[in-house]
């Protein structure tokens, strides 16, 4: 009976798919450096980071903009915060750039962009999907907790609000119910995308294989893994402030980190080596009606 379960676990295609990513210990130095790669890499394509990176801050200038204009204030917290949700699928292209310039290529924004035709685009779009589901059912969550602390009167101007939220216990309440759920969030999406999407770019994984490695990583990574979650939130924060402004260098910097994360907590894979080709022997016109059969004498040999 043991035999039989063990053979097919032995057989079982998830087992088969994991074993072929392993997970490698790292420490807070590895963080450092990591960060350290992702500002050379941002120096090096400055031009097509930015680039890449405006449609960040006009996003969030859009999004500021609409909150205001429905007066839905309590949102504009949580919807800046959404950028640590959304942020692993929209680094997608600096990843790709991340890539090519450890292949000793000169990465351009078409590279940035040629990730679009990657053979695992559609397992990072389901992935980039559930994501976008998670952020949504953040945003309802933050709306249910202000809801059940001030009630549904919208606040009438900021000054209002943060008053409200600064100076009563109630905003009280809701600065640590806000910030406990939201860490719930963030774990999820740590957990779930901290090497997931440069895996399925790199090595074209499946979403699922993809994510439970992810897992498996922060797992095996527990303290350096938090501390990476505190120094994204950290930059994203600090990348809101100015207007979202801000993004379009945090944004950059950290895909390019995540990529060398990434490459510090998976094994590579030993690319097997070619063999050197064997020099042809040369032929003369004058042996032209015995090399046709050369293959008759080498059989006898």
């Amino acid at each position: 009976m043991s035999n039989t379960v063990s053979s097919n676990i032995k057989a079982s295609p998830l087992a088969t798919d994991l074993s072929k990513y392993t997970v490698q210990k790292i420490n807070l130095a590895d963080l450092q450096d990591a960060l350290r790669l992702g500002w050379e890499d941002f120096k090096a394509v400055p031009t097509h980071a930015i680039l890449l990176a405006l449609i960040y801050p006009v996003l969030g200038i859009v999004l500021a903009r609409t909150v205001l204009g429905y007066s839905i204030l309590p949102l504009l917290f949580p919807l800046a915060a959404g950028f640590a949700l959304l942020g692993p699928f929209a680094a997608l292209g600096f990843y790709d750039l991340s890539r090519r310039r450890e292949q000793g290529q000169t990465p351009t924004a078409a590279h940035a962009l040629g990730v679009l035709r990657s053979p695992s685009i559609g397992a990072m779009v389901s992935s980039g999907i559930f994501l976008l589901v998670l952020f949504m059912v953040w945003l309802a969550a933050a709306q249910s907790i202000y809801s059940s602390t001030f009630g549904y009167a919208p606040a009438s101007s900021f000054p209002d609000f943060f008053r409200s939220v600064l100076t009563t216990a109630e905003g009280q309440r809701l600065i640590v119910m806000g910030c406990g759920v939201g860490f719930l969030f963030a774990l999820v999406a740590l957990c779930v995308s901290v090497v997931s999407f440069p895996l399925m770019l790199d090595r074209h994984a499946s979403a699922m294989d993809a994510m439970i490695t992810s897992v498996r990583a922060v797992a095996q990574n527990p303290i350096p893994m938090a501390a990476w979650g505190l120094i994204v939130a950290a930059l994203l924060i600090a990348g809101t402030i100015p207007f979202f402004l801000g993004l379009t260098v945090v944004i950059p910097v950290l895909g390019h980190a995540t990529w060398h994360l990434y490459r510090k907590l998976i094994e590579p894979v030993a690319m097997p080596q070619e063999p050197a080709p064997q020099p042809k022997a040369r032929r003369y016109a004058a042996d032209f009606p015995v090399n046709l059969f050369s293959w008759w004498g080498s059989k006898d040999r």
